[in-house]
């Protein structure tokens, strides 16, 4: 048998041998293998894009400045996207097919609508900060009320401290109010199944439409109306608390649902009852979504200004006590100040806007900080205390084996001790990013 040759022989179960099998051995490349790209993008793509883009302007400012009597920046905008989209198709057409040509249209229209849609959040969260950059310049626009500034004032006089303070009071009321509240009931949809569970959640569908408006005549004819609660924070939080609970509920449910149903299986058969599975088992590890359904709903709660205008009245001083006098929250004071004729009073309603969005971003980056671990991933200081414990453990198993072996009694051998690095048995206070020098 040569040296190129592999040789294959069968095993031996009492038989005779058969003939040994060669193969052959893969000639040797002598140029490195190229590996194939990827991408779905490619440079003639590229060429197609820009191609058709530059041509439909052109055409486009072609009927518009000399031959068609065009004018109006939203018609120049429309006729130039349709004209991009047929250009568009023709260039594709000369190197794919049918299919392709389709999908590459609707590629082109899906990112095209998904551009004009940052370009309107961009557009807007800029013009925000723009507008009302002269009032968010002075210190006093965050740490005074509008008690002593009135409409013809400068904005070195008053602020939206009122707002603010009264903004995260009715939040916070509301969130009081609708997680314990939502997480029970999307708990309930998922684990409780049944005809009632399919009729609370067809009427949670049917409330995550509801508007504003009706949720804010709703309290305002059972509470202030009817129960003769004054116009107060507590209303508003109520107010606020109807149109949060369905997000809550809604976005809770869909992320309860990704749980796999193996982890319920299993802790089932360990023994585990219904409440003790939920809460060790369902809800740490969707810790991470239903934190996210919190944010929607208060996203969705913080910035409501039909509900509050109707249920927390208005006043220009701040209110630290919720259940008595009218309290202000942001997009109230923000919808009340750009009524104003002066352009002071604009800027502070446009600065109060600003504010708004400022304090929902921060929201966001707290809930992300709090909720996005993933389901037993521990932090620093969480592994520090598993290394303790195990340590703490460890050594007294030691000593049990030991006072045991001294009794006269043998139990097998010690507990390995090997099993941990050694810097954590001789410094178990030091946690596993430090070491024995506590470097």
């Amino acid at each position: 048998m040569t040296t190129d040759a592999i040789a294959v022989h069968p095993p031996h179960d009492g038989a005779a041998p058969d003939a040994a099998t060669t193969l052959p051995r893969p000639a040797p490349r002598d140029t490195p293998e190229q590996r194939r790209s990827t991408l779905s993008l490619r440079r003639t793509d590229m060429f197609a894009v820009l191609g058709a883009a530059a041509a439909s302007l052109s055409l486009t400012w072609l009927f518009f400045a000399r031959i068609a009597p065009f004018t109006g920046g939203l018609g120049f905008v429309v006729c130039a996207y349709l004209l991009f989209l047929a250009l568009y198709a023709l260039l594709v057409s000369f190197d794919e097919d049918g299919p392709a040509v389709r999908d590459r249209i609707a590629s082109a229209v899906v990112h095209s609508l998904a551009v004009l849609l940052l370009v309107a959040l961009a557009f807007v969260v800029v013009y925000t900060l723009w507008s009302g950059r002269k009032a968010l310049g002075h210190l006093n626009f965050f740490t005074q009320d509008m008690r002593k500034a009135g409409p013809l004032d400068p904005l070195t006089v008053g602020g939206i401290r009122h707002a603010v303070i009264g903004t995260l009071i009715e939040i916070s009321v509301a969130l009081v109010l609708t997680v314990p509240v939502g997480l029970l009931c999307a708990v309930f949809l998922n684990d409780v199944p049944g005809r009632y569970a399919r009729l609370v959640r067809t009427v949670v569908e049917a409330m995550t439409a509801l508007p504003s408006i009706v949720a804010g005549l709703f309290i305002y004819a059972t509470a202030i109306l009817a129960l003769g609660i004054d116009k107060s924070g507590f209303a508003a939080s109520l107010a606020i608390s109807v149109m949060m609970l369905p997000i809550i509920i809604r976005a809770s449910d869909v992320v309860l649902r990704l749980v796999p149903g193996t982890l319920r299986e299993a802790s089932y058969a360990l023994g585990s009852p219904r409440w003790r599975t939920v809460w060790h088992v369902v809800l740490p590890t969707a810790r991470s979504g239903l934190t996210t359904a919190v944010i929607l709903g208060t996203a969705r709660g913080i910035g409501e200004t039909s509900p509050v205008l109707l249920t927390a009245g208005y006043g220009a001083g701040t209110n630290y006590d919720p259940s008595h006098n009218p309290m202000v929250s942001l997009p109230l004071a923000a919808f009340e100040l750009v009524k104003s004729p002066q352009p002071a009073m604009i800027a502070r309603g446009f600065g109060a806007a600003a504010v708004l969005l400022v304090l929902v971003l921060l929201l966001f980056v707290i809930a992300r900080l709090i909720g996005g671990r993933g389901p037993g991933e521990l932090t620093r200081r969480g592994t520090h205390r598993k290394v303790v414990a195990s340590n703490r453990d460890l050594r007294r198993f030691t000593e049990r084996h030991a006072a045991r072996a001294a009794a006269g009694q043998d139990f097998g051998p010690a507990p390995e001790a090997a099993a941990r690095p050694p810097e954590y048995l001789e410094h178990p206070e030091q946690g596993p990013e430090q070491g024995v020098d506590g470097s």
